[in-house]
């Protein structure tokens, strides 16, 4: 395969939300009370609701940037590129970054939207869906066929949470974000029932469960005098927590139908974790009491789990062991781990380095995304046109 013609469809992005974001969708009677974005006196731009200031940090929105210039200190919209809170501006970028289509993460709500708990539960519940529609209708909706549509949860609150997943189902979106680790943030765990509304609203409508690292407050710092190495190093930990909490708990057993993706994770770790889960298995079950219908552990991973990856050699080399159908790409735009503009010729690089056969790169780059979010852009964009 030519790097010309690779179809990319990138499964983890994000998105910097503009000043705009709730004037078309919230209920009038909420407008003053909304989220607002100001521009505080050292000059950054700074989400503010009651008393919650929520800034951007620079390696949230480097796209573009030298690497000299990437740091953790908050910024403006002046400073950041227009593609991040533009939709037009980014499908330019995607198109010189050679993407056919992007799921994108939120920023300022978190991965849970738990920024928009209030006092005022109905207020809340207003900013959830006023989102999700500014997301699905307007973000998306300015160019079908090149976004997959993405919800967020109303995370203190499992039916309408479930109810929501519904309601944007309807509306053609079929993934929702969500946290790695409920219980991080004080919410019921995944052993518990609590959530069943919630894993029944997906499996009725087909809708994947997007776990992003980092969606449980917390990432793997030893120590508060370890250097930001070390906790970027360490960030794909999370990822593997929260697929072993997964695997091993009641939810897969109960919800056969349910499926979930690992965003931003990784998959060079993979091999080593199914070969572990399995021999785990093996060695514990008759007193653990698991048991996965005749199954190994391995093979319920293949089948309900998602991941995804920037550019990871060991991943591609291993790309069997994982499971051909389980892995997608992604852009991680505009992050700094984020290969773009050039990410077409560091993957071929890596595909070809690896001998990776042309039905194997269809399936990573845009077959799986495709199949696993129930998304098809060639309804849009004619295939011919997508690469």
């Amino acid at each position: 395969m030519n790097v010309d013609d690779i179809i990319l469809i990138s499964v983890d992005d994000h998105l910097i939300e503009p000043p705009d974001l709730f004037v078309n969708h919230l209920p009038a009677k909420y407008l003053d009370r909304a989220p607002k974005l100001v521009r505080n006196e050292a000059g950054n731009d700074v989400w503010v609701f009651g008393d919650l200031a929520l800034e951007t940090a620079a390696l949230n929105a480097v796209a573009g940037r030298p690497k000299e210039e990437y740091g953790m200190e908050p910024q403006s919209l002046d400073e950041v590129r227009p593609g991040c809170y533009d939709v037009h501006e980014r499908v330019k970028d995607m198109n010189a970054g050679g993407v056919l289509a992007s799921l994108n993460f939120p920023s300022f709500p978190t991965f849970t939207a738990r920024t928009f708990l209030s006092e005022d539960r109905d207020l809340s519940l207003a900013l959830v869906k006023a989102y999700n529609d500014w997301h699905i209708d307007e973000w998306c909706g300015a160019y079908p066929g090149r976004f997959i549509p993405q919800a967020v949860p109303v995370i203190w609150d499992v039916e309408q949470t479930a109810a929501e997943v519904r309601r944007c189902a309807a509306k053609g979106c079929h993934s929702l974000s969500f946290t790695e680790n409920p219980a991080a943030l004080g919410y019921p765990s995944f052993h518990s029932d609590y959530w069943d509304p919630l894993w029944k609203a997906c499996c009725d409508t087909g809708t994947v469960v997007s776990i992003h690292l980092g969606s449980s407050g917390k990432l793997s710092v030893p120590a508060v005098d370890s250097p930001p190495d070390v906790m970027i190093t360490l960030q794909p930990m999370n990822i593997q927590s929260a697929a072993a909490d997964l695997l091993w708990s009641r939810v897969l057993k109960a919800f056969p139908d349910l499926r979930i993706a690992l965003s931003e994770g990784g998959n060079g770790w993979i091999p080593y974790f199914l070969d572990r889960v399995d021999r785990t298995y093996e060695t514990h079950r008759a007193w653990t009491q698991q048991d996965f219908g005749g199954k190994l552990p391995s093979e319920v991973f293949r089948e309900r789990f998602l991941t995804c990856f920037i550019n990871d050699p060991v991943g591609i080399q291993l790309r069997e062991q994982i499971g051909i159908d389980n892995i997608a790409w992604e852009a991680d735009y505009p992050h700094s781990d984020s290969l773009w503009p050039g990410a077409p010729e560091a993957l071929m690089a890596t595909f070809e380095a690896n001998n990776v056969p042309d039905e194997h790169i269809n399936k990573i780059t845009y077959e799986n995304a495709m199949r696993w979010y129930s998304f098809d852009p060639f309804a849009h964009v004619p295939k011919e046109e997508a690469t």
